[in-house]
């Protein structure tokens, strides 16, 4: 229960966040409408409402490539000259 209580409180966040932040942008293009419900003698008759009609846009995200020019460092690797001390090793057993 606290679990499925979370995941609603997390969702409610996530929907102010994108509104807030423009991500995310909710019209309300026609009202809604209660039915029309007469009670007679011969019973209760309801005729049709009106569900209301929302116009929803969201923001998009772009993804691609392009090709860039990164400088790369060059290494360099000299070898040792006659002056050069030696590696020493330890093999003493």
């Amino acid at each position: 229960m606290r679990a499925i209580l979370l995941i609603l409180i997390l969702a409610v966040v996530i929907l102010i966040v994108a509104i807030a932040t423009g991500f995310l942008d909710i019209n309300q293009v026609r009202g809604a409408k209660a039915p029309d419900i007469d009670a007679s003698r011969n019973g209760v008759t309801a005729t049709g409402g009106q569900a209301p009609a929302f116009d929803i846009e969201t923001g998009s995200v772009a993804v691609g490539t392009k090709e860039a020019n990164v400088p790369v460092p060059t290494l360099e690797v000299k070898r040792p000259t006659d002056n050069q001390a030696e590696t020493v090793t330890n093999n003493a057993m």
